[in-house]
């Protein structure tokens, strides 16, 4: 039976250049950014919406997705870790036990906290540029779920967020971890992510029905945290604390997402009714 498992054994670096690695994670990051661009390029020209406009937009994201997921790591998760190391918050080194730093990227960022940095930053955008803030809300919400797709895989590449064990034949074995056949949940919310993405982009692109004021917002944040909610069941607890909690602090940061897109579903389809 264990013949059938994946002996998944990457190493999350790809290439070191002058003591500074190149590592899966930062490519995938940064490749789910720029494709998401790509197709958002083409749905500003179909809004009609300006290519400086398009362009801002990356640098507004980029700083407010990474920005937000690292102190949201920082905050919900290790606040014990980060309150006495606070240079380790802002700056990509780790302090060994001799006292000294060394260089170790940014270990640790949360998507919940990367979404709120996201909201916060489309609201500072939606302002410079004269952009209502639901319509930004709306576009994004289109492609977040492609963007979340390859976070998912980078996930992955690192062997973290690693499943539950399991006997099914698709387990993998995380070789850099332990030699257990485990589920892989970062699999698992990837392709979640791709097919919610597909179903937005989908109804997007269709032209029978004309939504909007926050149709795909409330759509695309509700799909993709019922998914990271129940997903988080075949996961291991990404911290000690969360040992003996009913739900782990992703499924209890996932509960206000859900609320607020199933919000924002209700009051676009009740304002397409009285128009």
């Amino acid at each position: 039976m264990i013949a059938t498992y994946i002996n998944w054994d990457f190493d999350p670096e790809i290439i070191t250049i002058f003591g500074f690695p190149l590592k899966y994670y930062g490519l995938l990051f940064i490749s789910g950014l720029l494709l998401s661009m790509y197709i958002l390029k083409g749905i500003f020209k179909h809004e009609k919406l300006t290519n400086e406009a398009h362009e801002a937009l990356f640098v507004y994201g980029i700083v407010g997705i990474f920005v937000g997921a690292r102190l949201g790591h920082c905050f919900f998760y290790d606040f014990d870790y980060y309150s006495k190391h606070l240079l380790e918050i802002i700056l990509p080194i780790q302090q060994n036990i001799n006292g000294d730093y060394k260089f170790s990227g940014y270990a640790g960022l949360a998507s919940h906290g990367g979404t709120i940095g996201l909201l916060i930053a489309l609201y500072l955008y939606s302002k410079k540029y004269t952009i209502k803030y639901i319509t930004i809300l709306d576009l994004i919400a289109i492609v977040a779920p492609l963007g979340a797709t390859f976070i998912r895989l980078a996930n992955l590449m690192n062997s973290e967020m690693i499943g539950n064990p399991t006997s099914l034949p698709w387990a993998f074995i995380f070789k850099r971890i332990d030699n257990i056949p485990r589920h892989p949940a970062q699999l698992y919310e990837a392709i979640s992510y791709l097919v919610i993405f597909i179903i937005v982009f989908s109804i997007y692109k269709s032209k029978k029905i004309k939504l909007g004021n926050g149709f795909y917002f409330g759509l695309s944040i509700t799909l993709i945290f019922i998914m990271r909610m129940l997903i988080e069941f075949v996961k291991i607890n990404q911290v000690d604390f969360e040992e003996g909690m009913k739900l782990n602090m992703g499924q209890i940061l996932s509960i206000p997402f859900i609320i607020l897109g199933i919000y924002f579903i209700i009051y676009s389809l009740k304002k397409n009714e009285t128009n």
